[in-house]
């Protein structure tokens, strides 16, 4: 099983916000698989710098808007 990641997201709230889109919007806006939209939403999954970048320009928001990384402090 893979190790969940420490990186949180605004996904959800973000898609709320854009009209409700559905993950299934997303995944064909960014070029990935439903599947993938779920588990970094759900934390199972950090995508790529590349779909990080892609997620946040269909938000028009700030990489950081979308996802968070707790320092260790």
């Amino acid at each position: 099983m893979a190790k969940p990641t420490r990186i949180t997201n605004r996904l959800r709230e973000l898609r709320f916000h854009a009209q409700e889109m559905t993950q299934a919007d997303l995944a064909k806006r960014v070029g990935v698989t439903r599947q993938t939209i779920i588990a970094i939403e759900q934390g199972k999954y950090s995508p790529s710098l590349e779909v990080a970048f892609q997620i946040a320009n269909v938000f028009k928001v700030p990489l950081e808007d979308v996802f968070q990384y707790p320092g260790d402090g």
